[in-house]
């Protein structure tokens, strides 16, 4: 696989993996490559210099992988996710228990947030208990 450094008629730059120059070619000339910033099929690829891997330059092609939209939306994810967590009560392994005694009017009408099985996840979705996940985001797992 080669990666190449493609730029659009509209100046947006990207990256895209190809099997060869031959492929990227092919595919431009289909229109299949197109940018997703703009929708624009109209790319050409960009000089690249050689790629050498150093554990300085880590970070650097870490960042590098997230374009500056997906980093705004990421931040806006975790301004949402602090938002939820500071609105709710952490009730932990108890989840399952506390959302049912909400849902049928056991206990106070309240934000909850904390731990459940994919199989727990299930029967209380299968009961008509509305819940949601809350995202792992980059950089929360590692």
């Amino acid at each position: 696989m080669i990666r190449y450094d493609i730029v659009c008629d509209n100046a947006h730059e990207f990256e895209g993996w190809f099997g060869s120059s031959e492929d990227f070619d092919r595919q431009r000339e289909r229109s299949l490559v197109s940018c997703p910033a703009c929708g624009s099929p109209r790319v050409t690829k960009r000089l690249m210099a050689p790629s050498v891997s150093t554990a300085r330059n880590k970070e650097e092609r870490r960042h590098a992988v997230m374009t500056a939209h997906n980093q705004e939306m990421v931040g806006k994810l975790r301004e949402l996710v602090a938002t939820i967590r500071a609105n709710a009560e952490d009730v932990g392994e108890r989840f399952p228990e506390e959302a049912r005694k909400i849902h049928y009017g056991e206990a106070e009408q309240r934000g909850l947030i904390g731990k459940a099985t994919a199989q727990e996840a299930r029967e209380l979705i299968e009961e008509g208990v509305e819940i949601a996940p809350l995202p792992v985001l980059p950089d929360e797992t590692n």
